[in-house]
């Protein structure tokens, strides 16, 4: 039997060997740091047999496999010890996730944070018992009976709705059984540093039809140490949740009015139009042109597009003139539009057409959050058409344009090539043509991806950028997506070399992705304190007393000639409480003007981020602030 390990190396047992006894064979501290293991691709248990010639990855926590099997043994320990300590408690699912796992319960009191309390120190005794998960299968009528002996309504139903030939396994440790698929750890003992986070509300597989049940979160690590810096990290987050900071600092709001409809308020419209008119910047000299199309269209529009057939759920719709009408949740069709409305030649291409365009899309509203999961926002779509030869190159122009920008900000990030999802469009060859192309230009560039299988759009692959922030976590926002689809079915075209008619191909591609989300994350990647170019106010003028009032307005109005961003402060407030007012404003410079200073003709300047106070002229204030703006300094 060969086993290729993913290092390459080629290993020949001459027996059937447990994936654990096969990573024994390569080291004992291997063996010790396994939590599952993946044969020919498929993630499986430790105690899985291995018999025949296979590819063999063993998977610690250092891998998302390993680390989704340790987390979600740690879910059937919190349910275990949720039924030791509830019993009339009815068990649903309990997957790992993300950042650790949950498990929903149902039970008729609902669990308090004294509950969780009890729940982590009866975790730790079963930690401590060392039991063994063991795993079997039975037949779909004995699961269902002894689902039923054991008064789990949720379990029977899961099996019930499960297909016939469906292999039904469960995981057994102690006195609690789960049904499951697995992968977990062959005990609960390496399970030592682990936290309850949170509880909420959740609908019984998803829909509001169904019985709100209770969702208990947690996360799980190897060492204590890295739980204690991942709890580090959940509290710096909370503390700079944009929702917090954008009513602290007067950026946007919610109201009960308009649900997952943001409003921006007049420091969060600076902050906006600042973003756009960077925008603006960047793609007028990569040579796009702007356009604007209607936020509503007509049926017939969606149905050639493929939205109605592929996407109506997510679309809000109305009557008009007898004629059905969707607002748009994608600005493509509309830019399709604008370039069908004349002819075009082979000279014309590329054509970069860009779009600052508000759309549409209906969120269910329990996954509604601030502005990172909103129902309409500003989509900075572009829409490129060219021919096939000139796919690479433009390819790479919009990953140079994303990584001008990110960097700018200073995110990393790392990039997903999405592949063909089931529900798609055209043929095998126009799918295989589009990722090749993808491909193609990510290696020409020698960018490392991943490849995501079937989480293309509908009409053709992407690639995908997650940024990372300042607290290291990660969001999807830049996107490419080549589409030999739209192009056919909206008949666009344009006059090639030989005089003859050719069948243009598209690039979608946005580079903040949704405006208002990419405002949600600077706002959390920031902590608020924006760089001076972005700030909503550069600068707060603080006279120290009336004495000096007037000097203070004459540096006022000079700063606002001068194009500076900056507010008054003249309350009969001492100095003291106006500046620390101002850095909890986190305005990025504090102008603080005394009777030395109108007496010197100067400004004693003090610096948000650092606390330092400095001495200068106005006008080398004023060409400080400039110069940061214009080369948009970051912090």
């Amino acid at each position: 039997m060969k086993v290729t390990l993913k290092n390459g190396e080629v290993r020949e047992y001459g027996q059937p060997m447990t994936v654990r006894e096969i990573a024994e064979s390569i080291s004992q501290g291997l063996a010790r740091q396994a939590c599952a293991g993946m044969v020919d691709g498929e993630e499986v248990d430790l105690r899985t047999l291995v018999d025949k010639d296979c590819q063999l990855a063993i998977l610690t926590f250092e891998d998302e496999g390993g680390r989704a099997a340790f987390r979600h043994t740690t879910s059937h320990i919190l349910a275990q010890a949720v039924k030791r300590l509830y019993p009339e408690t009815k068990l649903a699912i309990g997957p790992s996730i993300a950042d650790g796992f949950y498990y929903d319960f149902d039970r008729e009191e609902p669990f308090t944070p004294e509950d969780l309390t009890a729940l982590e120190a009866e975790m730790k005794k079963i930690v401590k018992e060392n039991l063994t998960l063991e795993r079997f299968t039975l037949p779909r009528q004995e699961a269902i009976a002894l689902m039923q002996e054991r008064q789990e309504p949720y379990k029977v139903e899961l099996i019930e709705d499960l297909p016939e030939d469906a292999e039904l396994s469960f995981y057994r440790q102690g006195e609690f059984v789960d049904l499951c698929a697995g992968p977990h750890l062959m005990s609960t003992k390496p399970v030592k540093a682990f936290k309850l986070t949170s509880i909420a509300g959740a609908y019984w597989r998803g829909s509001e039809k169904n019985k709100m049940l209770t969702r208990i979160y947690g996360t799980a690590f190897t060492k204590a140490s890295e739980l204690e810096e991942y709890l580090q990290r959940i509290e710096e987050a909370k503390k700079r949740d944009h929702r917090k900071l954008g009513k602290e600092l007067g950026l946007f709001t919610m109201m009960d009015e308009g649900p997952g409809f943001p409003f921006f308020l007049p420091k969060g419209m600076v902050l906006k139009n600042t973003l756009i008119d960077y925008w603006r910047e960047v793609h007028t000299r990569e040579n796009y042109v702007e356009i604007s199309t209607p936020m509503m269209l007509n049926r017939k529009l969606w149905e050639t597009s493929g939205h109605w057939d592929h996407y109506k759920e997510n679309m809000y719709t109305t009557v008009i003139d007898d004629t059905d009408f969707a607002i748009k949740p994608m600005n493509c069709p509309g830019g399709l539009l604008v370039y069908k409305s004349q002819p075009h030649s082979y000279r014309d291409l590329p054509l970069r057409m860009g779009e600052l365009g508000l759309v549409h899309r209906h969120e269910k509203s329990g996954a509604l959050h601030g502005l990172m999961r909103v129902r309409c926002f500003t989509q900075d779509d572009a829409h490129i058409f060219m021919t096939e030869e000139q796919i690479t190159d433009e390819i790479k122009g919009v990953v140079r344009l994303i990584d001008e920008v990110y960097s700018l900000f200073g995110f990393k990030y790392h990039v997903e090539l999405s592949t063909r999802p089931e529900d798609s469009m055209g043929s095998d060859e126009e799918w295989e043509l589009a990722t090749n192309g993808l491909r193609k230009a990510l290696e020409e560039m020698n960018l490392d991806y991943v490849v995501n299988e079937g989480d293309g759009a509908f009409y053709g692959p992407k690639i995908d950028f997650h940024l990372e922030d300042s607290l290291g976590r990660t969001w999807q926002c830049g996107t490419i997506q080549l589409d030999f689809q739209l192009p056919m079915r909206f008949e666009a075209d344009y006059i090639g070399a030989d005089g003859e008619k050719h069948r243009p191909i598209m690039i979608h591609r946005v580079v903040f992705g949704s405006i208002e989300r990419f405002i949600g994350i600077l706002i959390e990647h920031y902590a608020g304190k924006f760089p001076v170019w972005l700030a909503p106010v550069q600068a707060k003028v603080l006279p120290i007393s009336d004495k000096t009032s007037e000097y203070a307005q004459q540096v006022y109005r000079k700063l606002r000639e001068s194009g500076v961003r900056c507010e008054y402060d003249d309350r009969p407030e001492k100095i003291g409480y106006k500046i620390r007012e101002a850095q909890m404003e986190k305005v990025p410079y504090m102008v603080i003007t005394g009777a030395q200073e109108a007496e010197n003709g100067t400004v004693a300047i003090r610096y948000r981020d650092s606390g330092e106070n400095v001495t200068m002229t106005l006008e080398e204030f004023i060409a400080k602030v400039k110069e940061e703006t214009r080369t948009r300094k970051s912090n």
